[in-house]
């Protein structure tokens, strides 16, 4: 038999997502995990992903850049978009792969470990660095503040690049840097290449500022600038206004200003060589470049990050300027143009001037407790004021967020938020920021507030392997103009999981009603139940189980569903959880990513063979909905959920173990019950009694969407009639193999025999739930033990009967297609497969069940549509990831 060409490869496997994973530079340790189509050059096949696109500007927090800028090579792990498959519940090929490296695994930066006092050597390193020694001369808080303002009128103007390298140098190194013999660049000493050299080693010294690179300091980077006891008020009887605590919060708010005007200097300096590189005009050679890459360690390229976000999203002025930048540019109407809304909300809202949203345009008080050095100040003293610049856009986001997940009273909220953001224009705010809101001492109700946050990561109670977890499980006290909705209403927030806490803090710190039916206490990676329905993280279990209803939405890493725990009040819930023992037995150096070529092996178009040397008998075409035996009729209906009665109370760690907030250290510290879930279902199968099926909620699996693919065009198998193996292939287009209808196949990819899976259907997969999943796949093979690299594909899509739901149990459906849908017949296949990889699936009670059985049996899998992507892909995909188990869903 001839062997395959190079071209009918590419032809065979055209529109085949292949999977890879490779270090992207010599500086950048671990390997980017990657999907391409390396067969293709039609974008609509180029283009499809496993997961879903940003659907708001708000939620990037960055802008449209006309210009060329320098990029900053450094991601956050696991990708946030990945995060969000196309499949609700699920995530993408590459977040899959990066959470064994998860930055949760990072160890706590040394010395950091509370947002007030530091440890001796982190003072130390700190008072070296401001020494005749060190890099920097002590401004004063108004300098910094001036700096920062002329830094984002430079960068929004570009107008660095348009300056003489002696001035930018001298204004470096007059009043804030002291001059270092600095000679990379030796024709000119005050070149922005010396200038940046400078600023790389201030900035890389260690024990001086935050690594970024840690989860907790990118969410909590906004309790440090807006976290003032003035601003973010506890609840309670605690007293925490006392004069070391206000001292300690103002210095780190100093140096964290400090850290961010280093940056700013950093990365403007750094766009200007990027532009001037482009034009021809540069000066930065490529060795320059890798000795940057050698030196930027990881407090740099984040600091870098945040640099960008702050110019970005952040204005300073000095109070009384005007901008040019309004924070809305819609007009401000008059009290008769609001008489349309409430008088009572209207009212409310004059009387409480600094509402939350005022937040974006805020004072920032400092303590003028720091000695200074006694040069002539470059800026003059005065008073600023820290605007957000894209205050509706933010607004815009976070309704678009209620909206697709059915905020109860999203009406009358999108109209409350308007007024406040039109309020929080017209009315100046006061030096206390914001004092107002949902007023719990108003209510007489102080016993349940709190501040602080919280690490809720643990293993059934133990805190002993927090630092092992690839999900940093964070709960958090919520409170009126908190400093989580001054981060997101001010656009400062990094890349991570983080945005979704800021998310669903802002929504729920402007719901008065929420607040006072759900409390202060926030269990941000739990969920809660609300006005008849329940709300879930996609860091919990149940919500990614519950994603898979028919009901249910999903958004920025929320669930909503209508599906509600029997028995339960308003309030926030936690589901006790074990994590899966092979998961975490293979994290960091362990973990499948670094196996780069033992993955790209196991997923290769051509299996463990050569491309050279590959045949037609080496492929087969996966078999699915085709049985000797047709399988039994199964009809499946989602009953109730259960949490048990908590045998296990978790008290939450003060995040003194972590990152302690010296407020905290005198306020109570909430119970967080932690309890154990199940689902129920009716199940009825051919020719066996109906009966209820109990799946507990066991084991904190993942479920990663299977890449979509699209079939070869053009290409036809025959195969052999006494084995699924392939006999023939025609690659010319033209039907050249003649009447063979039986076998002629045209839809999906080969699969190389070197792959083994194990079909079998939904209905003897329940029945069997109680075998380990080794039995299971060894069913046909001699002594029952399978090939290594075996897969179990559950068939979910045959002989399934959907009975008519009475008016007791139907649940609200997904919105209605979109009219692209009613054209999408006319689409070619590509650009069929193209939107069906867009386009969210509304699931059923069916998927729900497999995946409360995934649970509990701990198994990792993957969720295959078959109108995305055909089996072989899957397969292949599965082999990349090492997982066993596959979804197979209609």
């Amino acid at each position: 038999m001839a062997t395959l060409s190079q071209g009918d490869i590419e032809k065979l496997f055209s529109g085949a997502p292949q999977y890879f994973a490779r270090n992207e530079g010599p500086f950048i340790s671990v390997p980017n995990p990657s999907v391409a189509f390396p067969f293709d050059e039609n974008l609509q096949i180029r283009d499809l992903t496993d997961h879903c696109q940003i659907e708001a500007k708000a939620w990037s927090g960055a802008e449209q850049r006309s210009r060329s800028h320098f990029f900053v090579r450094c991601r956050e792990r696991p990708n946030m978009l990945s995060l969000q498959g196309l499949e609700k519940g699920t995530m993408g090929y590459q977040a899959a792969l990066e959470l064994g490296v998860s930055d949760a695994l990072e160890e706590e930066q040394f010395g950091f470990d509370s947002i007030g006092k530091k440890a001796r050597a982190i003072v130390d390193a700190r008072e070296h660095m401001l020494s005749h020694e060190g890099w920097l001369h002590r401004i004063p808080e108004s300098e910094v503040l001036g700096r920062l303002q002329r830094n984002g009128e430079t960068y929004r103007n570009n107008t660095l690049k348009k300056r003489q390298s002696s001035e930018s140098y001298n204004d470096l190194f007059g009043n804030f840097m002291r001059p270092r013999y600095i000679a990379l660049d030796k024709k000119d000493s005050h070149s922005l290449t010396n200038q940046i050299v400078a600023l790389l080693k201030c900035l890389g010294t260690a024990n001086v500022w935050i690594d970024l690179s840690h989860v907790e300091w990118r969410i909590r980077l906004g309790q440090i600038l807006w976290g003032q006891p003035h601003g973010d008020r506890l609840d309670g009887d605690s007293s925490i206004h006392n004069t070391e605590c206000s001292s300690e919060m103002a210095e780190e708010k100093y140096w964290l200003l400090l850290q961010i005007l280093m940056a700013t200097e950093l990365l403007i300096r750094l766009d200007a060589v990027t532009q001037g590189e482009e034009y021809g005009a540069g000066s930065f050679r490529p060795m320059d470049v890798v000795q940057f890459e050698r030196a930027a360690n990881s407090t740099v390229r984040w600091s870098l990050l945040l640099a960008r976000s702050w110019l970005d999203n952040i204005e300073v002025v000095a109070d009384g300027e005007s901008t040019q930048d309004d924070t809305f540019k819609q007009d401000v109407p008059s009290d008769d143009t609001r008489s349309d809304h409430d008088p009572t909300l209207a009212q409310t809202i004059r009387a409480k001037s600094a509402s939350w949203l005022a937040a974006i345009v805020s004072h920032m008080p400092f303590n003028s407790h720091h000695g200074v050095n006694h040069m002539t100040p470059a800026f003059p003293a005065r008073h600023y004021v820290v605007k957000g610049r894209n205050g509706q856009r933010q607004v815009d986001g976070l309704i678009h967020f209620a909206k697709k997940l059915r905020w109860p009273g999203i009406e009358d909220y999108e109209a409350r938020i308007t007024t406040h953001m039109k309020e929080a224009v017209k009315n100046k705010p006061d030096t206390s920021m914001c004092d107002c809101g949902y007023d719990a001492k108003a209510k007489g109700d102080t016993k349940n507030d709190y501040f602080g946050t919280w690490d809720v990561t643990c293993q059934r109670g133990s805190h002993r392997e927090r630092a092992r977890a690839r999900r940093r499980r964070l709960a958090a006290a919520l409170h009126p103009s908190g400093w989580m909705s001054k981060s997101y209403v001010f656009g400062l927030m990094l890349p991570g999981d983080g945005l979704s806490h800021f998310l669903m803090a802002t929504l729920l710190e402007n719901d008065d009603v929420a607040m006072s039916k759900l409390g202060s206490f926030a269990n941000l990676c739990g969920g809660f139940v609300y006005s008849g329905m329940s709300f879930w993280s996609t860091s919990c279990i149940l919500g990614r189980v519950l994603a898979a209803g028919k009901g249910s939405a999903e958004c920025m890493g929320w669930i909503s569903t209508d599906i509600v725990p029997t028995g339960v009040q308003d309030g926030w819930l936690n589901i006790d959880i074990r994590d899966v023992n092979e998961d975490v037995a293979n994290l960091g150096k362990k973990s499948r990513i670094w196996a780069k070529r033992r993955l790209e092996r196991d997923s290769s178009i051509v299996g463990d063979g050569n491309e050279d040397s590959a045949s037609p008998a080496d492929f087969t075409i996966p078999w699915e909905n085709r049985y000797r035996t047709p399988p039994a009729n199964v009809y499946v209906n989602f009953s109730s959920l259960q949490l048990s009665p908590s045998s296990l109370s978790l008290h939450p760690t003060p995040l003194p173990e972590i990152m302690a907030t010296p407020r905290h250290e005198s306020a109570p510290a909430p119970d967080l019950f932690s309890q154990p879930a199940s689902l129920t279902f009716r199940v009825g199968i051919d020719g066996i009694p109906d009966r209820q099926h109990i799946f507990s909620l066991l084991y904190d699996v993942n479920f990663v969407n299977a890449h979509p693919c699209s079939p070869p065009r053009g290409v036809r198998f025959v195969k052999s009639p006494s084995s699924p193996t392939i006999r023939e292939i025609d690659v010319s287009g033209q039907a050249s193999l003649g009447n063979t209808s039986r076998s002629l196949h045209r839809m999906g990819h080969p699969l190389h025999k070197f792959f083994n899976y194990k079909v079998m259907h939904i209905s003897e997969v329940i029945q069997k739930k109680q075998l380990p999943l080794s039995e299971l796949l060894g069913v046909g093979y001699p002594d029952n033990k399978a090939p290594g690299n075996t897969v179990l594909v559950i068939d979910c899509m045959t002989q399934i009967v959907e009975l008519p739901q009475s008016p007791v149990l139907e649940r609200i459906v997904s919105p209605t297609a979109s009219p692209r849908a009613d054209r999408k017949h006319s689409f070619s296949f590509a650009a069929k497969m193209h939107y069906e990889s867009h386009k969210r699936q509304s699931g059923s009670d069916l998927e729900i069940l497999v995946r409360s059985l995934c649970s509990e049996q701990g198994w990792n899998a993957i969720i295959s549509r078959r109108r995305r992507g055909c089996l072989a892909c899957a397969i292949r995909e599965a082999g990349a990831l090492g997982y066993k188990v596959i979804v197979r869903v209609d």
